[in-house]
């Protein structure tokens, strides 16, 4: 079993081919897959620009506000009408769909999720109080606010901006805020 702990900061900035934003990847699964063969893709976006998504046939996207104005996602033919502008909200759409993005007030911080559709889905909740986390074989954490105690095979605590994930391995885990507002992001995979 291996546990792949992060910490955002000091996760690496890759400047998007149009310029409008910058994206700290979390995990491509498998490990060493690309952008052409991932099962599932979890990054931070940071989007400076209004401007469209890239396109991902075959993919399903599920994108959280984190921080900032948020962005206004629409397709010209009216499919996609949506204001991201309320954050840990998350709000999912079909990859291939041609999204336009524009800002609402300032840059913002984006958590985004892809999954391969024919491979896997996700599941993105966000959580506030203790919780049971029901057994799974590929998943996620990330602290938005306060402090974590991860109960599980060993205990993990994190703190904001910090996060772990997994794959191949069925952990189940208690999920126990340590602060007053603490706020978790936790993704399950479901594999078909």
């Amino acid at each position: 079993m291996t546990l792949n702990r992060f910490f955002l900061p000091d996760l690496p900035a890759t400047p998007w081919k149009n310029g409008g934003g910058v994206t700290r990847e979390i995990a491509c699964v498998p490990v060493g897959s690309g952008m052409a063969d991932f099962d599932w893709r979890v990054s931070i976006a940071q989007i400076a620009s209004d401007g469209p998504f890239s396109i991902f046939p075959g993919v399903d996207r599920v994108i959280t506000l984190l921080e900032g104005g948020g962005v206004h996602l629409q397709t010209e033919d009216g499919h996609i009408e949506h204001r991201l502008d309320t954050p840990l909200a998350p709000f999912a759409f079909a990859g291939e769909a041609p999204v336009h993005a524009r800002l609402l007030a300032g840059d913002c911080f984006d958590f985004n999720t892809m999954t391969r559709r024919a491979v896997c889905r996700a599941s993105v909740q966000i959580v506030r109080a203790p919780t049971d986390w029901p057994t799974s074989t590929q998943g996620l954490f990330m602290s938005v606010q306060g402090r974590w105690l991860l109960e599980g095979q060993s205990p993990e605590t994190l703190v904001s901006q910090q996060g772990l994930w997994w794959c191949d391995a069925a952990l189940a885990w208690r999920l126990v805020p340590q602060d007053p507002g603490a706020v978790l992001l936790a993704l399950t995979f479901h594999y078909h």
